[in-house]
């Protein structure tokens, strides 16, 4: 079913600034190192494709795409054919560059799949792998807030509207029996919007008392003085939730499975050098948000935000319906039919051939 009314005013008000921002290079600013990835001698190109164009955030919890990109694990499964990175700063404009063919494949947090599966009626997108789980605290000024009880009465920021960050913070909040209005952010606690590159300005400034966040954007705001109150994994069994997935166009993945799999096999293999070289790996994924940024992140930073991530293969499909229950219950998304939402075949199929587990679509598979 689809969103909600409001839930699209609001996407599509919050998603602008981020489509402003990024016009000057269509849907998505390019990576400095776009195409310069080394093609091996005598490679062929991929289902007959000169380019796979792939997307994600300049956040920590896409550090599977970053280290991805910087090591040149997508350049060498997809021989000559050339990987196009493209970093976005928002969900919303990454998955319309998605639905207009503008990438192919994309890192994407859980909110915006979910919005943009049920808008399009099922039609757009499928999850075909997971990539991070954990990232998200709840930092606070702690001289304003010593206790979880002390939030309510201040002002908290989240990244957007119906964004996942804002979708469990307002969760949470409900959770302790406070009034929230969704639209708004005006209640006992009042949620403020704020894209993540100034929410550290923001915190500096007083306008707000602490963020639910992802990283690196929490471990910025401890460096500025703030305390972290709550990781969000704590609410979840196992302390595990999805915070990234890896989406794509529904057209690519049947054109062009090849690639696809390519992508996976990929992205399977930089999950496990992550696992065996976690320095190198925090290292990588740095250099790589300097590239697409022009700014690397000092230790402080750094050190504590990529120690706060769980990079997987499995999308922890269990936890997207859970999330979906969440922007359902704060008024942000009619109930949705996710059925269909995901197709793990060519993960499975790569997982196997690595010997690993196979992943678990929790119901939720292709029609």
């Amino acid at each position: 079913m689809p969103a909600t009314n409001a839930f699209r005013r609001g996407l599509a008000v919050t998603a602008a600034l981020p489509l402003l921002a990024l016009a000057a290079c269509g849907y998505g600013s390019k990576a400095e190192d776009d195409g310069t990835a080394e093609v091996a001698a005598g490679a062929k190109r991929t289902d007959g494709l000169d380019t796979v164009r792939i997307g994600y955030f300049g956040n920590l919890t896409h550090g599977t795409a970053l280290v991805g990109v910087q090591k040149g694990f997508f350049q060498k499964e997809l021989g000559a054919t050339r990987v196009k990175p493209a970093v976005f700063n928002a969900g919303p404009s990454e998955i319309e560059a998605l639905n207009s063919g503008s990438i192919d494949i994309g890192w994407i947090g859980p909110s915006p799949a979910i919005n943009g599966y049920t808008k399009s009626d099922g039609r757009s997108l499928k999850i075909i792998g997971g990539s991070a789980s954990g990232g998200v605290k709840l930092v606070v000024d702690p001289k304003k807030i010593k206790s979880l009880e002390d939030v309510k009465g201040k002002r908290i920021a989240t990244p957007q509207l119906g964004n996942t960050q804002d979708v469990a913070f307002l969760n949470w909040a409900a959770e302790q029996g406070w009034k929230v209005d969704a639209q708004s952010g005006k209640g006992d606690v009042t949620v403020v919007r704020t894209d993540n590159k100034i929410t550290p300005d923001a915190y500096a400034s007083g306008s707000v008392d602490g963020a639910w966040v992802p990283e690196p954007t929490a471990s910025k705001l401890v460096a500025e003085g703030a305390k972290v109150l709550l990781d969000e994994s704590a609410l979840w069994p196992d302390k595990k939730f999805v915070i990234t997935n890896i989406v794509v166009r529904q057209a690519f993945l049947k054109e062009h499975p090849k690639a696809v799999e390519a992508v996976l096999r990929a992205a399977v293999e930089t999950n496990k050098w992550i696992h065996a070289h976690p320095d190198q790996a925090k290292t990588a994924a740095n250099k790589q948000l300097e590239a697409d940024s022009g700014k690397a992140l000092p230790p402080k930073v750094l050190d504590p935000a990529w120690k706060s991530i769980q990079f997987t293969d499995d999308p922890l499909a269990a936890t997207l319906g859970t999330e979906a229950e969440h922007a359902v219950k704060a008024g942000l998304l009619e109930k949705p039919d996710l059925k269909g939402i995901y197709d793990l075949t060519i993960l499975n199929k790569v997982l196997k051939a690595e010997g690993a587990r196979t992943v678990d679509d929790a119901g939720l598979g292709s029609r």
